[in-house]
């Protein structure tokens, strides 16, 4: 039986030798640099952040409460002082160097960040005291405030730079463990590579000097005038493979890219949908509708009574651009959505509202109740042979507000509630669902959103019906401030 010989590149020994003892040498090499720039940036961004906060604390300590004494005292007027100017850009650079900041090390900027609002606030008061010429002394107490307040950003933000030295500290020891362990493991690969390197030596040294004598043989017959030799033709597929491969890869990054532009497009417009509330334009073709049976009837009082809820209804639900409204107001949107309602639905529907007038006064955000409502009458009562009852209920408890909803209608499947709470979770806004309005998911993000609260919605739901309830702190105008649009 004859024995194939196994073809060897000349190129592919040398290479293959050359690559192996670089890849030895120079990939842990990589590593320990890929590793010691990656804490050196590291390093080099928390020092930065330390440098930029510390450079806003002469602002906010010295600049700002001067500036506001010069106005109190009459020496610069607010357009003069660009005191406005001064606090927004501490809290754009605040806010900039947060999103910069771990986890771990955030938590201080945001609330100087929150305090920085507060400190405005009180601008807000010295600028309102003095339209309204105020005695200056009054101005003096609120200036003592703004000291403190800047005080206490100061404080805050000292505590940031500490915990970033305690975190630059730990990096830097991460570092020297890093440099000693990759020193230690270049010593042994630098004595595994000189043992590799000699054997290899001797093993490829054979076969390289074959292909090369036989190279030798036929360029000394060509060069003594046997030009019919040839040279096995030795076509350079290492680099042919190499091109290949870049070329394949290039085209690979392209894809890549494309492919992640696209999903980040996607991405900022599934994020930047709108949280205001769409007005469903059935439900007005509807009641106007109605209006006309009625008015065709001659049922004159209904006429009345649907066309001031349907007045009510949208007065309430534009507000003037409003996003808080008292809860005497929100009484009234849902009671004008209800009246609308069991017009339509007279045969299958009932209603009561407890919501006590004692808490009337109280501010909430609007359009928190309707959707709710909506939501029990479209999938709770009318999938249900024989109608049912929607009860909205809110009372006062300590210093929370607790509402619910709760109809006796079809309810959901567990399977239902489990996937509606993993959409409430996951904490996405969306376009409006269903008949209109916020929707439960929207809902449960504004709660979450506006009164800065981990929860939302509870949602329990049976065969007897579904409870939609959610708890939010009392808030007052005062409480709210200027900077709150508030109807009423």
């Amino acid at each position: 039986m004859i024995k194939i010989k196994r073809e060897k590149s000349i190129l592919g020994q040398i290479s293959k030798l050359s690559h192996r003892l670089v890849l030895m040498l120079v990939i842990p090499i990589i590593i320990s640099l890929i590793l010691m720039l990656f804490y050196a940036y590291k390093y080099h961004s928390s020092i930065v952040r330390m440098e930029t906060i510390a450079s806003l604390k002469n602002e906010v300590v010295e600049v700002i409460p001067g500036s506001a004494w010069n106005i109190i005292s009459g020496r610069e007027s607010f357009p003069e002082s660009r005191i406005y100017e001064k606090i927004h850009t501490v809290e754009s650079t605040i806010e900039k160097i947060t999103d910069q900041t771990g986890e771990e090390n955030r938590l201080s900027l945001i609330v100087a960040s929150r305090t920085m609002q507060t400190l405005e606030n009180y601008v807000d008061t010295i600028r309102d005291n003095i339209n309204a010429e105020v005695p200056v002394v009054e101005n003096e107490k609120v200036l003592g405030e703004v000291r403190d307040v800047a005080t206490l950003v100061d404080s805050m933000l000292n505590d940031y730079i500490a915990q970033e030295i305690n975190s630059t500290a730990r990096m830097s020891l991460s570092l020297r463990l890093v440099i000693l362990f990759t020193a230690g493991a270049e010593v042994l690969i630098v004595i595994i590579a000189l043992w590799f390197r000699n054997s290899s030596v001797k093993a490829t040294a054979h076969s390289v000097r074959e292909p090369i004598e036989r190279l030798e043989e036929a360029a000394e017959r060509i060069a003594e005038g046997s030009l019919d030799d040839r040279v096995e033709d030795t076509d350079v597929t290492e680099l042919r493979n190499l091109t290949l491969q870049v070329n394949t890869m290039a085209d690979r990054l392209k894809a890549m890219m494309e492919k992640s532009n696209v999903d980040a497009r996607n991405l900022r417009k599934a994020e930047l949908r709108t949280l205001q509330a769409q007005i469903n334009p059935h439900f007005l073709y509807n009641t106007l509708d109605a209006i006309v049976w009625k008015a065709e009837a001659g049922e004159k009082d209904e006429v009345i009574q649907l066309t001031s809820a349907l007045s009510d209804f949208f007065r309430i639900s534009l507000s003037s651009g409003a996003d808080w409204i008292p809860i005497s107001q929100e009484k009234k949107h849902i009671e004008g959505y209800l009246k609308i309602q069991q017009t339509r639905y007279r045969d299958i529907m009932s209603y009561e509202i407890d919501i006590p007038d004692e808490i009337g006064n109280y501010l909430m955000l609007k359009l928190l109740l309707q959707p709710l409502v909506e939501n029990a009458l479209y999938h709770g009562i009318k999938i249900r042979r024989g109608g049912g009852k929607i009860t909205v209920s809110g009372r006062l408890e300590e210093d929370y507000l607790v509402f619910s909803v709760r109809d006796t209608g079809g309810g959901m499947t567990p399977e239902q509630l489990r996937e509606l709470k993993e959409r409430m979770k996951k904490g996405r806004a969306t376009v409006s669902e269903g008949n209109g309005g916020f929707g439960l998911v929207n809902v449960n993000l504004r709660i979450r959103l506006y009164y800065n609260m981990p929860e939302g919605l509870n949602i329990e739901s049976s065969d007897a019906g579904t409870v939609v309830s959610f708890k939010v702190p009392i808030r007052t105008r005062e409480e709210l401030g200027e900077n709150e649009s508030i109807s009423g």
